[in-house]
């Protein structure tokens, strides 16, 4: 049996910064739909689309993520990255790039007095950028959503 992918052959890259992730999550949403005449399904429309994500670090990734906020004036001030999410083992690659994410802080605390886990902090991502998302080299959008973008 060859050995499958899973969360932890994965790497994420921000720009160029390395991160170790607990968690990290990228979804779409894509508003086409069907068309209908007089309530019935008739072909279908263009819907517009976002996507958006998450991503879960501990203190020392948090750390690498300060250091570029420092560098740019602020954590409001980060520049929006280009994410790459790879993983490969033996047969299997992943290959995900969502473009110009832009982030912010959603769970920065979380403290148990208790202990037993890693300090983590939480921050969201939406995509800015009209090239979007390529899954394995191949953009989701076509070239005639980002005609003239």
């Amino acid at each position: 049996m060859a050995q499958r992918l899973s969360g932890k052959n994965f790497d994420i890259t921000l720009g160029d910064i390395q991160l170790h992730v607990e968690k990290a999550s990228l979804s779409i949403e894509d508003n086409s739909s069907a068309a209908k005449d007089r309530g019935v399904p008739n072909g279908w429309v263009d819907g517009d689309v976002a996507a958006s994500g998450d991503i879960e670090i501990d203190a020392t990734n948090l750390k690498l993520i300060s250091e570029a906020a420092r560098a740019a004036g602020s954590y409001r001030e980060l520049p929006d990255y280009d994410m790459l999410f790879f993983a490969k083992t033996g047969n299997e690659e992943k290959k995900v790039e969502a473009f110009g994410c832009h982030f912010k802080i959603e769970s920065l605390l979380d403290i148990d007095p208790k202990g037993g886990e890693k300090d983590i902090s939480k921050l969201q991502f939406e995509v800015t950028s009209p090239d979007f998302v390529r899954i394995n080299g191949v953009p989701y959008l076509s070239e005639a959503d980002t005609e003239g973008l």
